[in-house]
């Protein structure tokens, strides 16, 4: 489906095409004439999709018309990294539109966010739940006027314990609003919750459970011990990529990075013990290019939406099949191409063998020594 079909306020159109959108992927297609609406949303699908887009661009149409320099819409964001990317697409989209946006979270100072608040009057507030229920508590932000609520990344929002503050924020709302909720899985805990918040949604599933389809699966089955040395030798690569690196621990992901840097490889790492202005600098050196691997935890890696990442590594095993889906996601995004390797030591057969029971088919064994570039040409 073409953009042009949505019949967007030419500001908005223009944001679109500024942005390069033709054709609206899957979720798009069927999640933006239901927002429009003003339905609530249950919106199922894989990371790297276009939700995001998905639902700022029905929004914004919608709040061009009625109040300005309140808050109408409330997105909710389990991290300061998927909040920031956000607020960035909400920049963009709501270009020329007087429509004001703020991201609100921790680990930066709360007085220049009050005084942002103040000053700007945004309509849009893009926020973490903690640092948003610190700001209400203080009588900063009245939430009274919201008409429409986002839920982005709900099942890792629950993962993170967000529930009981969710219920906070959402019962300090207006009586009636709008609830949209996208997840890239439906645990029986996301089933509840759009029970609880939902009035009859219109429900959108795309292989909610699944990695996106241009992403090729390899397994390496490797001990502990030589994890190390193989990874090395496979990023080695005489062509420069991006590439992903997923740890369990901040620890090993700190410790990782900086062995990668001592083999002479341009590493970085982001997780929770960094400061916000060390993780915005480790994001700056992977998106500009100037770090060409990224070492991060699960919950560190909410939020990057590089599309170039062209591989993802785990060099620890996903927790479950579904923290899987979200680290692939990072890569394949938007139609592209990705390529996602896993490190399988032998006490890790019980969870591969899930995780390919939610691919649908066994990972493709890679040999090492390989490189990045080879691994894309094999097929």
């Amino acid at each position: 489906m073409n953009f042009s079909s949505f019949n967007f306020d030419a500001r908005i159109q223009a944001n679109i095409d500024r942005a390069g959108f033709v054709e609206a992927t899957p979720i798009q297609a069927k999640a933006i004439g239901p927002i429009l609406e003003g339905h609530d949303v249950l919106g199922l699908a894989q990371t790297g999709t276009g939700k995001t887009a998905a639902f700022l661009l029905p929004l914004y149409q919608r709040l061009l018309s009625g109040s300005r320099c309140v808050p109408r819409v409330l997105v909710l964001s389990p991290t300061r990294e998927l909040a920031e990317q956000t607020r960035r697409s909400a920049d963009l989209l709501g270009k020329g539109t007087g429509i004001r946006s703020i991201a609100i979270y921790g680990g930066v100072s709360a007085a220049a966010q009050i005084r942002s608040l103040r000053r700007d009057m945004p309509e849009v507030l893009i926020a973490c739940p903690g640092r948003l229920l610190d700001l209400m508590g203080q009588k900063v932000i009245d939430l009274s006027t919201v008409e429409s609520i986002v839920l982005d990344e709900a099942d890792q929002m629950l993962d993170m314990g967000f529930l009981p503050p969710i219920r906070k924020i959402i019962h300090a709302t207006g009586e009636h609003h709008q609830t949209l909720l996208f997840s890239a899985t439906l645990p029986p805990a996301i089933r509840a919750l759009a029970r609880e918040f939902q009035q009859q949604p219109v429900r959108i599933e795309l292989s909610a459970s699944r990695p996106v389809e241009t992403v090729r699966h390899y397994v390496v089955h490797v001990g502990q011990t030589d994890k190390f040395g193989r990874l090395a030798t496979m990023l080695q690569s005489p062509e420069k990529r991006r590439t992903l690196v997923f740890t369990r621990t901040k620890h090993r992901a700190r410790k990782l990075a900086m062995q990668l840097s001592d083999a002479g490889l341009r590493a970085t790492s982001i997780q929770g013990d960094l400061s916000q202005a060390q993780r915005d600098r480790a994001m700056q050196q992977f998106r500009s290019g100037r770090a060409d691997i990224l070492v991060a935890t699960d919950i560190a890696a909410r939020g990057i939406d590089i599309s170039q990442i062209t591989h993802v590594i785990n060099f620890d095993m996903p927790d479950t099949p579904e923290a899987y889906t979200h680290r692939i996601g990072r890569t394949g995004r938007m139609h592209r191409e990705g390529v996602a390797l896993t490190f399988a030591a032998p006490e890790d057969r019980s969870m591969l063998r899930r995780i390919e029971q939610i691919i649908g088919s066994p990972l493709q064994p890679a040999c090492l020594p390989v490189t990045a570039q080879s691994m894309v040409k094999e097929h």
